[in-house]
């Protein structure tokens, strides 16, 4: 029955959630991306002091690494390796694009519960203009693909082929507006939680897939830099 503290502010949409043996127990959320780092560490606090729970009793914890926001993703990164160090607890890092596919899979069984067509996923992360951060993943959430910054051309339809339901979700997806989507093609326009990390993060602690606390980095996908004066 492993408690995890799951981390997610690599997007505009922040949260924290605790999680007992695959289910959630409590949660705090926030959408103001310039606020994220102010409203990690409360939101800790005030799930600990709800649940009678002390930190120190958690069994590890999650993080979103990347990609999104460079800022946001550095913010949660920090913190948990912070608590990691301090309280000698195992890091679990999850790609983001694999939590927002974790998102749309949910939604998609919900809407259609009998359809049993194998399905692949595309959740985007809007990196403006026509540019996303895009993953490729099958209906059990398998990485197909490296995650990478993409910019969306009709050359991308072209080389997705016919054979399976396709799935674009995430902020980046409302960008395929701008094209005429092949019919095998849907958006799901569902957003993510951070209790969509409950279950990638306790299949990844019941295998011991723990990130080095030292040497473990963000997941950017794109080089990042600043504009200098």
């Amino acid at each position: 029955m492993p408690l995890i503290l799951n981390i997610d502010t690599a997007t505009e949409y922040a949260g924290v959630c605790l999680s007992r043996d695959g289910k959630l127990v409590a949660k705090r959320e926030h959408e103001l991306q310039h606020e994220h780092a102010a409203f990690l560490q409360p939101a800790i606090q005030e799930i600990m002091q709800e649940t009678g729970i002390t930190l120190s009793s958690i069994d590890a914890v999650a993080v979103t690494g990347g990609p999104g926001s460079y800022t946001g993703i550095r913010v949660g990164l920090a913190s948990a390796k912070g608590i990691c160090f301090a309280l000698n607890k195992p890091l679990i890092i999850l790609n983001t694009l694999a939590v927002i596919a974790q998102a749309a899979l949910e939604e998609w069984q919900k809407l259609n519960p009998f359809n049993k067509e194998p399905l692949i996923l595309y959740p985007m992360i809007d990196a403006r203009r026509m540019e996303v951060f895009c993953g490729k993943y099958t209906q059990k959430l398998w990485a197909l693909e490296e995650s990478e910054a993409l910019i969306l051309s009709d050359a991308f339809f072209a080389g997705l082929g016919d054979q399976e339901k396709i799935i674009f979700c995430g902020s980046g997806a409302g960008k395929m507006g701008a094209f005429i989507l092949p019919d095998n093609c849907t958006i799901i326009g569902s957003q993510h939680a951070v209790n969509h990390m409950i279950t990638k993060s306790e299949q990844a602690f019941k295998v011991a897939n723990f990130a080095h606390l030292a040497y473990s980095e963000p997941l950017y996908v794109k080089e990042f830099y600043q504009k200098t004066k």
